[in-house]
């Protein structure tokens, strides 16, 4: 076979019967290396006398037009006095350092980096916002390089199609990436910084978690709960959280080295909590959940059934014990009792606590709780002067205020006369 390749005769190329490799040529030093396991594009050239081979690709991801494109192109750079293999390894060797230095590259390094300090939720949303939202729009492009209306567009493409919370969610893990490539000095400014949400996003709705209010519906909640007849976890986990006032996700990673069942006491680490990400880090600070009767007898119960599993969770994943419940089993949980999202939620169990605990009154007319104890129930942090140096647990009065609670939802469970809670005396 001689002259110039046709697809054909490419397709229809063999090595010789031996299984030796055979070469069709196309002109100009181009040519098809044909072995018994694949076709190989090459160049044969001279430079400074020697001779030179230039790989140009394997067929057929490679075809016959874009290979002649390519000989092409290693010809001129021949002519120029440029060797073109020597090219090849130089671009080759420039685009992998720019992957390097991609968004995508440094955003992923920074998410391995920190992915210990974080709650397995968070960090599986972030990188889900990554791949999902951002990636694919600026991914490849080198970090450095990266200017703000970039950044305006992927997060505008969220609030369009009405993820408003999303959006701000995304901007600040852009931030979060830039902050970490300065301090690695890959690059020298944070555009996501230059950004104002509120000038580029729809305005922000606010929307609270579901809660109940009223002590008679909550009575019809207490009992749904205890007659469940899913998985017997989600039982507890249901029960648990009426009593502990935590977050959702600080109660379903819940681990048993945390808890001290003699004492009646739960300590959980900051890095489980709400808070800034220095904080976590640090891990320096506990959060102290003083356990009513109900609380221990619920887990005593549920030890045999996950005490000794691999992963330590109280409510290890169905699929997995390494992992914890999905963050959305309480809610899904609720939804199959009857009660639906304009009702309840599983965050509401936090604001139900609240409110009616906030609006109990003693048997002198005056409230019967501290409000402080019972943000520091909550975990929520007071950002005053006054909070950072305010260290109080109010541990016992807080361990009081949780077995009154508990012993009220029980009555409210068992159906007994239902007073407004504000003036019930407990």
């Amino acid at each position: 076979m001689s002259g110039k390749l046709t697809a054909s005769a490419i397709k229809n190329a063999n090595s010789y019967p031996d299984g030796k490799p055979r070469n069709f040529g196309d002109g100009g030093g181009l040519y098809l290396h044909v072995t018994t396991t694949g076709k190989y594009w090459r160049y044969n050239y001279r430079l400074d006398g020697k001779q030179k081979t230039l790989a140009i690709g394997v067929y057929p991801a490679i075809s016959l037009q874009t290979a002649r494109e390519k000989h092409r192109k290693a010809r001129e750079l021949l002519a120029r006095g440029v060797d073109p293999s020597a090219h090849k390894r130089e671009q080759k060797a420039i685009k992998a350092e720019k992957a390097q230095n991609s968004f995508e590259f440094i955003a992923r390094e920074y998410h391995r980096r920190y992915l210990p300090t974080w709650q397995p939720g968070y960090a599986e949303k972030m990188l889900g916002y990554f791949e999902r939202d951002v990636f694919p729009w600026i991914g490849s492009r080198p970090i450095a390089e990266i200017e703000a209306p970039e950044i305006v567009k992927v997060i505008c493409r969220q609030d369009e199609r009405g993820a408003g919370g999303a959006a701000r969610k995304v901007k600040q893990h852009i931030q979060q990436v830039y902050d970490y490539a300065i301090a690695q000095g890959i690059a020298p400014r944070n555009p996501a910084r230059d950004i104002k949400t509120s000038l580029v996003l729809k305005p922000r709705q606010v929307r609270h978690f579901a809660f109940i209010k009223e002590p008679g519906k909550l009575g019809e909640l207490m009992r749904a709960i205890y007659g469940y007849e899913g998985q017997f976890t989600t039982c507890c986990l249901l029960r648990l959280s009426a009593l502990v006032m935590l977050r959702p996700t600080e109660l379903r990673t819940a681990k048993w080295s945390e808890f001290d069942l003699e004492n009646a006491l739960w300590t959980i680490p900051v890095k489980r909590m709400k808070a800034r990400r220095h904080v976590k880090e640090a891990n320096l600070t506990v959060h102290y959940v003083p356990l009513c009767r109900q609380s221990v007898d619920i887990l005593q119960e549920l030890f045999p059934l996950t005490g000794n599993r691999r992963g330590g969770f109280l409510f290890p994943s169905i699929r997995t014990h390494d992992q914890p419940m999905s963050n959305n089993t309480v809610n899904a949980a609720l939804r199959r009792m009857g009660f639906d999202k304009t009702e309840m939620s599983g965050h509401g169990f936090r604001h139900t606590a609240s409110t009616m605990l906030n609006g109990m009154k003693g048997e002198d007319g005056k409230r019967r709780w501290d409000k402080e104890a019972i943000e520091r129930q909550l975990a929520h942090k007071d950002p005053t002067v006054r909070g950072i140096y305010n260290h109080q647990e109010y541990l016992e009065e807080r361990r009081d205020m949780l077995q009154v609670w508990a012993d009220y939802l029980d009555e409210l469970r068992a159906g007994g006369q239902v007073l407004p809670f504000k003036t019930c005396q407990l």
